[in-house]
C-alpha cells in the first residue's frame, strides 16, 4: 500500500520486524526481509534489535534468517551491554548459541555492563548444554570475574547447579576456591545456601579450603549452622581442617 512505512515504529519504538522476530513468527520475518527498504537491524527500546529478541527467546529459525543479512550486526550491544550470544546463553538456547559461535564477528566472551560473560550467565542459570558448548570454544575464559569478583563456578555453586559445577571442576583453568569481592568462596556460598551435593563435590578437591572465612570472619560451617543446613554442617564437621570448636559444635 502506498504510504506505508515498513520501518515505522509504534509507541515503544519497535518496528513490525522487531515484533515478528521477538515473537518467533518466522514466515512474517522472511516476508518483511524480502521487502525493499526494510531495516533488519533497527533497534527499539533499550537498544534491542530484532536479532537480540530472537536470540533471547530462542527463535532459532528467525535468528538464522537475520544472520543471513550483511546489514545485521550479530554482536550488537543493547542498553545493558548485553550481546545476542549472552542473551541466548543466559536462557539456555543451545541452537542459537551454536549459530552465533559459528560467526567470526561474534565475541563469545564479551561481558555486559555488570561484567557477566555468556558462560557466566549460562552457569548461573544452570544451562549445562550451553556451558559445555562454550567450554569447547577456544576464545572463552571459564574463570572470568564479573563486577563483583564472582566467577562462573561461584555462581553455579551458589545456585546449586551440580552438573555445571562438575563441568567447571574438570577444567585446569578454573579456580574452585577463588573468593569474590566480599571474600566469599564457592564452598562458602554453597554451605550458606544448603546445597549438599555441591558441597560434596567441592570437599573432594584438595585445592578447596572448607574453613576459609569471608571478610567478616565467617566460615562456611558458621553460615550452614546459623541457617540450619544440618546435612551440610555434618559434612563439614567430618573435615579434619574445620575449626568447629568456636561454634560450640
Amino acid at each position: 500500500m502506498e504510504g506505508v512505512d515498513i520501518n515505522g515504529v509504534d509507541e515503544t519504538t519497535a518496528t513490525p520486524l522487531l515484533w515478528a522476530a521477538r515473537n518467533g513468527h518466522e514466515a512474517v520475518v522472511k516476508f518483511l526481509l524480502g521487502r525493499e527498504g526494510v531495516d533488519p537491524d533497527r533497534s527499539g527500546w533499550d537498544n534491542r534489535t530484532p536479532l537480540s529478541w530472537a536470540a533471547e527467546n530462542g527463535h532459532e529459525g528467525v535468528a538464522k534468517l537475520l544472520l543471513g543479512r550483511e546489514d545485521v550486526n550479530p554482536d550488537e550491544l543493547d542498553g545493558y551491554g548485553q550481546t545476542q550470544i549472552l542473551l541466548a546463553a543466559g536462557n539456555g538456547h543451545e541452537g542459537v548459541v551454536k549459530l552465533l559461535l559459528g560467526r567470526d564477528d561474534v565475541n563469545p566472551d564479551r561481558p555486559d555492563s555488570y561484567g557477566q560473560t555468556p558462560i557466566l550467565r549460562a552457569a548461573k542459570n544452570g544451562h549445562e548444554g550451553v556451558v559445555k558448548l562454550l567450554l569447547g570454544y577456544g576464545r572463552v575464559n571459564p574463570d572470568k570475574l564479573d563486577s563483583y569478583g564472582q566467577t562462573p563456578i561461584l555462581w553455579a555453586a551458589q545456585n546449586g547447579h551440580e552438573a555445571v559445577v562438575k563441568l567447571l571442576l574438570g577444567r585446569d583453568d578454573v579456580n574452585p576456591d577463588r573468593p569474590d569481592s566480599y571474600g566469599q568462596t564457592p564452598i562458602l556460598w554453597v554451605a550458606r545456601n544448603g546445597h549438599e551435593a555441591v558441597v560434596k563435590l567441592l570437599l573432594g578437591r584438595e585445592d578447596v579450603n572448607p574453613d576459609r572465612p569471608d571478610r567478616r570472619g565467617n566460615t562456611p560451617i558458621f553460615y550452614a549452622t546459623v541457617l540450619g543446613h544440618e546435612a551440610v554442617v555434618k559434612l563439614l564437621k567430618e573435615q579434619k581442617d574445620i575449626n568447629a570448636d568456636k561454634l560450640g559444635l
